[in-house]
């Protein structure tokens, strides 16, 4: 999961709305850690499940990863508005875990990274073993080849 989200932050830009959609334990926080790695920014990034959300600076020139976690967080946009996501997001890349019917209406382009994990059969490990659908929303991401990244 690391790996996918360093190859993903090479696609990423500066208004980008990524929104991740796992159950627990999915690997959400750990793409995020790996865009947060590829986009090279400062900071760890962990779950900002308590604190709802972190920024993460860039070290260069690149854009800042603002990391959201909306598991706490009942309703829509409305109870996210304090976050200003609409203002952070046209200079950043907004990651949002749990974003599904919460965050969508801040662009008509986002991503959906869907993650799937596998469960094991009987005496079968198959815990570490991810399905992962990108789902590009909008014409930023018709022009993007998102099969590219499977590699």
């Amino acid at each position: 999961m690391r790996r996918l989200g360093v190859r993903l932050a090479q696609v990423l830009r500066a208004g980008d709305l990524v929104l991740l959609t796992g159950e627990l334990g999915a690997g959400k926080t750990t793409l995020t850690r790996g865009l947060g790695e590829g986009l090279g920014v400062r900071g760890a990034v962990t779950s900002p499940t308590f604190v709802i959300a972190r920024v993460h600076p860039s070290l260069g020139d690149g854009p800042p990863l603002v990391h959201v976690d909306a598991y706490r967080l009942g309703g829509g946009l409305e109870e996210m508005e304090d976050l200003d996501l609409d203002v952070s997001l046209p200079q950043s890349v907004v990651v949002v875990e749990w974003g599904e019917g919460r965050v969508e209406e801040l662009t008509e382009d986002r991503l959906h990274v869907v993650i799937s994990r596998a469960t094991g059969q009987a005496g079968q490990e198959a815990d570490d073993v991810r399905t992962v659908t990108l789902v590009g929303v909008g014409e930023r991401w018709a022009r993007e080849d998102l099969a590219a990244l499977a590699g």
